[in-house]
C-alpha cells in the first residue's frame, strides 16, 4: 500500500536538516525527527526507518504527517501537551499560599506538607490532595515554610546613624602610631575532646572521627585587631566578665600599646563593655589612669557588623577553631600559631564601606531632618 504522507524535501530543507544532524546541540527529539525526515526523503519505508533509528513506526508516521501538513519546522517542533487537570484552582492555590505563610497551629513548630494538604481538605477546597502537589505549588511560588533564617533586624534611627558614621569616619583616618585604632570583641569557645582515637586520612578515605565526644567546659577569646597595622592578638581567658574586660583594657594600655598617647577602641554595646567595669575592678586612680588613654567608639545596637574584628573572628573560626580542641592550653597554642602566621602574612581587611557609600546605599533609611536648609538660613 503506497504511503499516504510522502516527504519530498527541497534542496534548502535538505541542507538545513543535514546541518542540524551534524553540528550544534539540539534536544534529542528534534534531532531524531530530522533524521526521520531525511530518511523519508530518501524513500525508506516507515518500518525500515523505525528499525534504523530505534523508534516506533507510529513516531515515523506522525513525523511524516506533520511535515506534509505544516512543513519541516512544524514537524521538528515540540507541540504543547495538554497535561492533566489542575489539582488546585486559583482560589485554592491562593489559600494554600496564605496558609503556608501564616503561623503554624498551636503545638507545632511549622507547617508541614501533610498539614497543609489536610487543611485544604478541611476547608473543603479539594476532596483530596497529595503532599507532592502541595510541595510543587509552594516551590513554584518560592515559599519554604520549613526554612527559618536568623537575621539581625536593626532599627535604623538617628542614634544608629550617628554611631555608624562615627565608626566609619574613624576607619578613614590615616595611620597614626600615637593614636592607634583597635577593634575589640570576644567569642566563646566550647572545649571538646575525643572519646575514641580518630582514623587518619588515607588515599581514597577521608579522616574519620567518632560522632561521640566529651565536653570539657568552655572558655573565651578576646580579640584585638588593628586594621591599618595589619596586626591582631587573641587572648584566651576562662570567662568574659566585666572584670575580664577591665583586665583586657589594662593589658591593651600597659602591654600592647604602652607608648600610645590615646587608643581608639571600637567595640559593641555588651553590658560589660563600659568604663564602669574598670572602677569595679581597680581602685579609682588606676581606673582613671587607664581610661584617660582610651576612647571608646561604640557600634550601633544590632550594628556589630561595623566592627572589623568580626571579620577576623570569622576567619579564626574557619581556619583554626572548626575542630575539637580539648583544653585551654591546647587552644592557646593553636590560636597563638594562627595569630603569628596571619600577622607574618600581614593579612588585613579590605574595608570599602565609607560614610559616602553609606549615604548612597542607605539613603532611604536615613532619618529626615526636622529643619530644612531654608529654615536654617532664616534662623
Amino acid at each position: 500500500m503506497p504511503e499516504k504522507y510522502i516527504v519530498n524535501l527541497s534542496t534548502e530543507e535538505r541542507k538545513y536538516l543535514h546541518q542540524l544532524t551534524h553540528k550544534g546541540k539540539y534536544p534529542a527529539r528534534r534531532f531524531k525527527r530530522a533524521q526521520i525526515l531525511l530518511l523519508s526523503d530518501e524513500g525508506h519505508a516507515d518500518e525500515t526507518i523505525a528499525r534504523m533509528l530505534h523508534v516506533g513506526e507510529s513516531t515515523v508516521h506522525r513525523t511524516r504527517q506533520k511535515c506534509v501538513d505544516g512543513g519541516v519546522e512544524f514537524a521538528l517542533s515540540e507541540q504543547p501537551r495538554p497535561g492533566g487537570k489542575r489539582k488546585l484552582d486559583g482560589r485554592a492555590e491562593a489559600m494554600l499560599i496564605a496558609t503556608a505563610c501564616s503561623d503554624a497551629p498551636t503545638g507545632q513548630k511549622r507547617w508541614t506538607m501533610q498539614m497543609l494538604a489536610a487543611r485544604l481538605v478541611e476547608l473543603q477546597l479539594v476532596d483530596s490532595i497529595s503532599d507532592e502537589t502541595v510541595r510543587r505549588v509552594l516551590e513554584k511560588n518560592d515559599i519554604k515554610p520549613w526554612l527559618n533564617q536568623q537575621w539581625c533586624i536593626s532599627q535604623v534611627n538617628a542614634d544608629f546613624i550617628w554611631r555608624m558614621e562615627e565608626v566609619l569616619d574613624l576607619y578613614e583616618q590615616p595611620y597614626n602610631p600615637s593614636e592607634p585604632v583597635v577593634c575589640f570583641d570576644e567569642r566563646p569557645v566550647q572545649l571538646v575532646s575525643e572519646t575514641r582515637t580518630p582514623l587518619p586520612l588515607e588515599p581514597g578515605k577521608p579522616k574519620r572521627y567518632d560522632y561521640e565526644y566529651k565536653r570539657e567546659g568552655t572558655c573565651n577569646l578576646f580579640a584585638f585587631f588593628q586594621p591599618l597595622a595589619q596586626w591582631r592578638h587573641i587572648k584566651v581567658t576562662d570567662q568574659r566578665t566585666a572584670q575580664d574586660f577591665a583586665l583586657c583594657m589594662q593589658y591593651l594600655v600597659d602591654v600592647l600599646f604602652p607608648f600610645a598617647h590615646l587608643i581608639h577602641v571600637v567595640l559593641d554595646n555588651l553590658n560589660t563593655h563600659t568604663p564602669a567595669a574598670l572602677y569595679q575592678t581597680f581602685d579609682a586612680a588606676q581606673a582613671r589612669r587607664i581610661l584617660e588613654r582610651l576612647q571608646f567608639h561604640y557600634t550601633p545596637v544590632h550594628g556589630s557588623w561595623l566592627n572589623m574584628v568580626e571579620l577576623e573572628i570569622s576567619v579564626l573560626s574557619r581556619q583554626c577553631l572548626d575542630r575539637r580542641i580539648p583544653s585551654t592550653e591546647e587552644l592557646s597554642r593553636e590560636v597563638a600559631a594562627w595569630e603569628a602566621s596571619r600577622n607574618q602574612a600581614k593579612a588585613s581587611v579590605n574595608w570599602r564601606f565609607t560614610n559616602t557609600q553609606a549615604r548612597i546605599t542607605l539613603e532611604r533609611l536615613y532619618p529626615q531632618p526636622s529643619l530644612s536648609e531654608s529654615n536654617l538660613s532664616k534662623s
